[in-house]
């Protein structure tokens, strides 16, 4: 059983920040990449992406504001949202492709934490 736990959510003003994690628990092979994604009403976007090996993607909304990082030794994945603006607002999703077994590649996901940012 793999578990993808979230913390960091909360209000925030504008101009402030927060830090999101997310823990990856449970029978895992390996790691391959990680992920932020965030949902406000309509369809899920993609925030940032980290490979096994420390290369990024941001979207161009986010670029110079927001920092993805991981620690493999804690199976983590990190999001450091800095200079937020009301329309960050959100529920974001950590999410994470898993070598559950060898070559047995699956996608999980985290519950979601909300971030809320007050102008």
């Amino acid at each position: 059983q793999v578990q993808l736990v979230e913390s960091g959510g909360g209000l925030v003003q504008a101009g402030g920040s927060l830090r999101l994690s997310c823990a990856a628990s449970g029978s895992i092979f390996s790691i391959n990449y990680m992920a932020w994604y965030r949902q406000a009403p309509g369809k899920r976007d993609l925030v940032a992406l980290i490979s096994s090996g420390g290369s990024t993607n941001y979207a161009d909304s986010v670029k110079d504001r927001f920092t993805i990082s991981r620690d493999n030794a804690k199976n983590t994945v990190y999001l450091q949202m800095n200079s937020l603006k009301p329309e960050d607002t959100a529920v974001y999703y950590c999410m994470a492709h898993l070598e559950v077994a060898r070559s047995n590649f699956r996608i999980y996901w985290g519950q979601g934490t909300q971030v809320t940012v007050s102008s």
